[in-house]
This record gives structure tokens, C-alpha cells and sequence, in this order.
């Protein structure tokens, strides 16, 4: 009898149900289900749509009891930062808010009032971004406190639906370092900084690291599914599941996890919090076996994505590749993570007052606007990788690009022209790869991580650029 395993790899766009079993010594994956994602925009807000997305989970949990492939273990990655509060009778409280959503503007500088940036930074080691959690909780405290005063215990999302499917809470271990509240030194709740913000201690559960099992099926689900499988918590955090997949063993390992965002760093043993990390917006995020993944978040395929669906889907992305490279000596340039580009009315528009605010020359064609985005994300690539060494002290000779992005052939090019720098690309499927990899690795399919990691090499094709 073949043994499956499960990945629900759950992306701000897309989910995917992904299958992943051994054969001949390599990893095969079978994408059994799939289905769209995206914020609801309601009253000038963001939110996401929990219950339809538990819904989603459990068709593709059908699915795979169609096929005869019910697997043993599952577990569920999204992204970061985002969560639930539950009251006494664990009902979600509130608005499940997405992180694009604007109540959190200003609110970094509020809690900084409390907790000076440098300080907070020390105990962390998490890069400002307007969007973590720490200060989401703040700007629901400041515009719903009653929201929060019955607050009984808070969720980050895949957390949530593994609850919904076991009924078992556990707070996984990298998806709580993006909240900005756990201390760089010890993973755990930074206690201090709770009780300077004046949050309810209560609602933070004790941290678990990625391996951990949550249980098995609810009785509830188990008869609606028709079988019973065991949850097991991933790197929950997607990015953290990424990173487990880059297909290197060596120590000092550069990589990019290219999606919707692009995050690109290293792996350490032990955070990075001085001030010249600080300075240069480094985060220093839980992985696997309490690794940090000591990266920066550039906006990433997001632009070029909003790009394309204002254009109506009429395009391919290799065809905007195509055409990009077509406008290679277009000179005009943005600054990627500006956060002009966070959630604009019209992406088109946002990179054409930037360009015209800078007094650069406007981009009008397709192929302008879609060489704009990608010349300037393979330069804030370049000027990422300079930062890091400089920062860590090491010279990289190659970049790993894994996930989604991986495929896009351009901007590996460009990628490796402008860092002057070895690209290896792939696999595509970094994330379900990293969640399935957890999951392997607590049932003793490998030994360690580096073997998990050799076995993905060995796996799935790596495109290589000088």
C-alpha cells in the first residue's frame, strides 16, 4: 500500500490540494484539487472568507476519498500575519481581516510611542512592516476594544482550520514569529512586550514547533469525509515551507521564495538583531528546527499580477515576459517595495505616477509597464543580495529561486545578469513540497532536513542561468 501525504498549500490568490508519496527513492506530488483566493473588499475594508475557505479544504479533502488516495497525515500552510480571535465559545469575533487592509496605517508609529523601533527590533528581530500582527492588534484596539476584551484566544489561520478539522487548538511555531510578539532568543511569547501593549496575555497559546501532530479528524468531520487522517503541523508559515524545499545541503544557502511577494535571505542558527540588520529592514523569521530565515520582503509577482488583471487576463505571463524583453532598454525604474505598490486602486496607474513623480520617462505599452516591473525587481534583487553579505559577512556564488516565480525564465535572466550570480531555479512547488517534507520528516521518512532537502534535488528539475 502506496503512503500519501497531504499538502493544503493555501496562497493569497490560489489554494492547491497537493499529493506527495515516495517511489523509487524520489518524491512524486499529484495536484488533486484547486481553487481561487482573494480579500473581499466590503465597507473600505479587506477581509478573508474563512468559512469559505474551510469549505475548500474539505472539497479537495473529498476529493482525494474519491480517488481512493486518503492520505495518512495532512497539514495546512497560508501566509503570515493574518488570525482570528475566538470567544469563550470559540466563535470567531469580529471581521477576519486581510493584510492589505489600510486600519493598520500609522499604527507602527504608534506602538513605537510605546516600544521604541530599535527596542522592539532587539527582542524580535521582525522587519517593520505596517501589516504584522503586532500592529493589526493594535489597530484593533485603538477602533474595536470590545472586539478584543472578549477575546478568549487568538488563531493564526492555518491554525484556525486545523482547529475546525480536529478540534484541537495549537499555535505553530513560524506563523507566530510573523506576529512580531515572540522573542528572537527564546521562540516564545515575548511576555515583556505583551504587557507594555497591553494585550491579553491569555489569548496566546503555547508555541509548537513544526512536527508536531494536532490529532486526528473530529468525529464531525470524519463522517462527513467518510475516513479519518492525522493532522500534523507544517512550517505553517508558506514561506517557511519554501524555504525547508530549496534543493541545497550545503550550510550558507541564498534563496529567494518568488510568489505573489518575493522574500529573499539566508538561513542562520541565530537571529541577526543589531542595527545595521535593523536599519536595512532585515527580519529574521522562524523556520524549521528553529532556523531563521534571516531575509527581506520585496513586493514580489504581486505587481505584475495586478498588472495582468487590469488587462483584463489577456495575457499570458510568459507572454508579458516576452514583451518585457522586447522593451529591455526602457529606462524607467520603481522602487518595488514603496508602498504605493501595497494595494493600489490600479496598479497601472501607481507605476505610472511613480515614474512620472521621479521625472522618468512614463511607460505607455504593455511591454513598458511589464519591463518596468520586472528591471526593477531583479535590481532590488541585486541590491538585496549586496545588503545581506554585507550584513552577514558572507559571499554567496549562487541564488536558489524556488516556488511559483521560479518559472518565470526573464526574470531568472535578469536575475543572474544583475547579481552577477549563478541562478538555480525551481522547484515550482516549493511550499507544498516544504509542508510535505514536515510531514515525512515526523513520520521518519528522512532522516534530517538535509536529506529531505537531497531528495528534492534529486526530485524535481532545477533550471540553472550564469
Amino acid at each position: 500500500m502506496r503512503t500519501y501525504y497531504l499538502a493544503v498549500d493555501i496562497g493569497a490568490s490560489s489554494g492547491r490540494h497537493i499529493l506527495g508519496y515516495m517511489s523509487n527513492g524520489k518524491l512524486k506530488l499529484e495536484e488533486i484539487y484547486r481553487f481561487e483566493n482573494g480579500m473581499d473588499k466590503k465597507d473600505g475594508h479587506l477581509y478573508w472568507d474563512v468559512d469559505r475557505l474551510f469549505s475548500e479544504i474539505k472539497n479537495g479533502l473529498s476529493v482525494a476519498k474519491e480517488l481512493g488516495k486518503t492520505p495518512a497525515t495532512m497539514a495546512i500552510d497560508t501566509w503570515a500575519v493574518d488570525y482570528v480571535l475566538l470567544d469563550e465559545t470559540d466563535r470567531i469575533l469580529g471581521h477576519t481581516y486581510g493584510y492589505r487592509d489600510h486600519r493598520t496605517d500609522g499604527m507602527d508609529e504608534k506602538v513605537y510611542e510605546i516600544i521604541p523601533e530599535a527596542e522592539l527590533y532587539k527582542h524580535t528581530g521582525i522587519q517593520r512592516q505596517t501589516f504584522n500582527t503586532i500592529f493589526q492588534l493594535a489597530a484593533l484596539q485603538e477602533q474595536e476594544p470590545e472586539i478584543l476584551s472578549k477575546a478568549k484566544t487568538m488563531l493564526m489561520l492555518p491554525d484556525y482550520f486545523h482547529y475546525r478539522l480536529t478540534g484541537m487548538k495549537k499555535q505553530e511555531y513560524t506563523n507566530a514569529t510573523s506576529t512580531g510578539l515572540v522573542n528572537a532568543r527564546t521562540n516564545d511569547w515575548d511576555d515583556e512586550l505583551i504587557e507594555k501593549l497591553s494585550l491579553p496575555r491569555q489569548i496566546f497559546l503555547p508555541i509548537e514547533k513544526p512536527g508536531t501532530s494536532v490529532g486526528h479528524f473530529s468525529e464531525e468531520i470524519k463522517n462527513e469525509l467518510g475516513f479519518d487522517c492525522e493532522v500534523i503541523l507544517p512550517a505553517s508559515h508558506d514561506t517557511a515551507s519554501a524555504v525547508m524545499a530549496v534543493p541545497a545541503t550545503g550550510e550558507d544557502v541564498l534563496y529567494i521564495s518568488s510568489g505573489t511577494w518575493s522574500l529573499m535571505g539566508v538561513e542562520n542558527k541565530e537571529a541577526i538583531t543589531n542595527e545595521a540588520a535593523r536599519k536595512a529592514n532585515f527580519t529574521n523569521e522562524g523556520g524549521y528546527g528553529y532556523r531563521y530565515r534571516f531575509l527581506k520582503n520585496i513586493m514580489g509577482l504581486w505587481m505584475i499580477q495586478q498588472v495582468r488583471h487590469e488587462l483584463n487576463d489577456s495575457f499570458s505571463f510568459a507572454q508579458l515576459c516576452d514583451m518585457a524583453e522586447l522593451e529591455k532598454d526602457f529606462a524607467s525604474r520603481v522602487d518595488v517595495n514603496d508602498d504605493c505598490f501595497l494595494s493600489p486602486e490600479r496598479m497601472i496607474d501607481a507605476i505610472k505616477d511613480y515614474c512620472k513623480t521621479k521625472g522618468q520617462e512614463v511607460p505607455e505599452s504593455v511591454g513598458q509597464i511589464a519591463a518596468v516591473v520586472y528591471q526593477s525587481l531583479s535590481e532590488s534583487y541585486a541590491a538585496t543580495l549586496k545588503e545581506i553579505e554585507e550584513v552577514t559577512g558572507k559571499h554567496f556564488d549562487e541564488i536558489n529561486v524556488v516556488g511559483g516565480g521560479s518559472n518565470a525564465v526573464y526574470l531568472n535572466v535578469l536575475t543572474a545578469q544583475k547579481t552577477g550570480r549563478k541562478v538555480s531555479a525551481g522547484p515550482g512547488e516549493a511550499t507544498a513540497i516544504g509542508n510535505l517534507l514536515a510531514q515525512m520528516l515526523a513520520k521518519g521518512e528522512f532522516e534530517d532536513l538535509s536529506e529531505a532537502r537531497a531528495c528534492v534535488r534529486e526530485s524535481f528539475d532545477i533550471g540553472i542561468y550564469q
